[in-house]
Formats: C-alpha cells, sequence, structure tokens
C-alpha cells in the first residue's frame, strides 16, 4: 500500500538562493534544505553517526581521489562536513563520502512560485 505524502511549506526560493540553505521545522522535525548546482536537495538534520544536527555544518568541497603525494581539492558547495565529528556527507544523494551504506535521512522537495514545500 503507498502512503500519501502531505507536503509541507518550507522556505521561500529567494531566502534558499541568498543563504543557500534553510533549516525548516517540519512535522517536529528538523529538515535542511540545499541548494546545489540549481537543485533542492531535503535531508533531516541528524547525522546517521551521532545524531549531530548535520545539517548546520559546514557546506564545503572535499578531497578527490588522486595520485600519492597529490593534493585535489573539488566539489565545492556539494558537501556538507557534520559539526560534532567531521563525517562528510554529498549533498546531492545524502551518502557518506567514505562508507556507501551510510546516508541521510532525505525527503522529497517541490516549488510552487516562490514557495519551497518538503514531501513527508
Amino acid at each position: 500500500m503507498n502512503k500519501v505524502k502531505v507536503r509541507y511549506e518550507a522556505a521561500s526560493l529567494m531566502e534558499l538562493q541568498e543563504k543557500g540553505r534553510v533549516i525548516a521545522v517540519v512535522k517536529g522535525m528538523e529538515i535542511g534544505i540545499f541548494l546545489v548546482k540549481g537543485n533542492l536537495h531535503a535531508w533531516r538534520n541528524v547525522c546517521p553517526h551521532a545524531a549531530a544536527p548535520v545539517c548546520v555544518g559546514v557546506v564545503c568541497g572535499t578531497r578527490l581521489p588522486s595520485m600519492v603525494y597529490e593534493y585535489q581539492y573539488g566539489r565545492e558547495q556539494e558537501i556538507v562536513r557534520c559539526p560534532w565529528h567531521g563525517w562528510e556527507f554529498d549533498l546531492t544523494n545524502g551518502q557518506h563520502l567514505a562508507d556507501p551504506n551510510v546516508r541521510l535521512r532525505g525527503y522529497e522537495v517541490e516549488t510552487e512560485g516562490d514557495q519551497v514545500y518538503v514531501l513527508i
């Protein structure tokens, strides 16, 4: 049986364009909504490691695979780093960068006009 998802008002598109992220409270849960390369992504503000508020962490890039003694940095503004222990997550798919079996809890996002909605 498919459960019908309900749409909740979470933020304005203008606010997301200005700030890059908004932490919204939806149904008593904090959900981080991020604007990454023109696309919206919503993640529960709970790190799977130790329940830290992961969505308030630094939005940055990360080290890329490279040869020995080389240091390549990339994926700027696509990674969120947990403020408690530094775990890094891909903002486009919620996946932990070091362990593909660990991921953030995600939610669908819709827009209508300037309004951003989270579907739960």
